[in-house]
């Protein structure tokens, strides 16, 4: 097979597997070398509306990539609302995630939630982006029972908002934040959590 062939084929393949992602940036992200491949298979071959077409959709994907990764970490793009632990929403947000909340942490159990003494959404405009659910182990100790990121935006780190963004544990009299053990840690390091060896657990003194 000619190589221009092999390009055009991996470029086909690579939008295809794009448009199945469900995280907004990694699609974003595919789709744009998807766009690039395919904007230079297309010129190779002197198609030009196809290249007009992918150099326009290249630029849309970097619209969006800068707009995402600027406001990742932005205050006034994701927003810190506390509901109550038995609240019908958080219920609703928990059934349908619920799936997939026990696949990250299958020893959550639904009972319990309602013993968390906080629960919060991380909410981006109108659509909830994470959940968070904290119970008090007293001495001014936050036990982390749940950190859920929908599909949509696991690659971000909302939760982050109710760590360190946030002032609401701050003003319940928290002073530190463990989470459960065994807990996957690459994002809890970032945020300046400390990781207790012995207990193999994060820890944040806030």
């Amino acid at each position: 097979m000619p190589w221009l062939d092999v390009v055009g084929w991996c470029g086909s393949a690579l939008l295809i597997f794009s448009v199945m992602q469900a995280r907004v940036l990694r699609f974003r992200v595919l789709n744009l070398a998807a766009c690039i491949v395919l904007a230079g298979f297309n010129a190779k071959l002197e198609i030009w509306p196809m290249v007009a077409m992918n150099i326009a959709l290249t630029l849309i994907n970097l619209w969006h990539i800068r707009k995402m990764v600027g406001s990742r970490h932005d205050d006034h793009t994701f927003e810190v609302l506390e509901v109550g632990p038995n609240d019908e929403y958080l219920r609703h947000v928990m059934r349908v995630h619920g799936e997939d909340i026990l696949k990250y942490q299958p020893d959550l159990v639904w009972d319990g939630v309602a013993e968390a003494s906080s629960a919060f959404l991380v909410q981006r405009a109108d659509e909830t982006v994470g959940v968070v659910l904290i119970h008090d182990a007293g001495d001014g100790v936050a036990q982390v029972q749940l950190d859920y990121v929908t599909p949509r935006f696991r690659d971000f780190s909302p939760g982050e908002f109710v760590w360190r963004r946030s002032n609401v544990l701050r003003e319940r009299g928290y002073t530190r934040v463990v989470t459960p053990p065994g807990m996957v840690g690459a994002y809890y390091g970032r945020l300046g959590f400390n990781h207790d060896d012995a207990a193999n657990n994060w820890v944040l003194d806030l």
